[in-house]
């Protein structure tokens, strides 16, 4: 959990900056702590704030309001730490536009996500903290 800590405020300590690196287990452990918190908003909003609003306990029109809120939060630093990630292994920030192509785009990024970073790029020296 350490790990995933300190991924989660070195992107929150960023949160817009698209220059520089990230490492990918700083990618990773951001993905990871995301999922996690998507989960667990998820299920504050199914079992205790949909049914406070008046709809069934799961129920499928319930809104989901925290899970809204925290994706718009982390929208910003999510698409800045996958250009700084991209940034790592040499790649322009631009080629994140790849997701806009159905399915293969996100493919090809997610390769890109796994390759190990370079040595020295035009983005400046791999990130010393993992």
């Amino acid at each position: 959990m350490d790990k995933m800590s300190l991924a989660v405020k070195t992107v929150l300590s960023k949160y817009a900056t698209f220059s520089g690196r990230a490492s990918r287990a700083e990618f990773w452990w951001w993905v990871l702590a995301v999922f996690l918190m998507t989960l667990v908003t998820q299920l504050i909003d199914a079992f205790l704030i949909g049914p406070a609003l008046g709809f069934n306990v799961g129920g499928e029109n319930a809104g989901e309001p925290l899970s809204m809120l925290f994706s718009l939060a982390i929208l910003l630093p999510a698409l800045a730490v996958a250009v700084r990630r991209l940034h790592d292994i040499g790649k322009s920030g631009w080629w994140f536009l790849l997701n806009l192509v159905p399915l293969i785009g996100s493919l090809i990024l997610l390769w890109f996500y796994t390759r190990p970073g370079e040595e020295t790029n035009q983005w400046g020296p791999p990130n010393p903290l993992y």
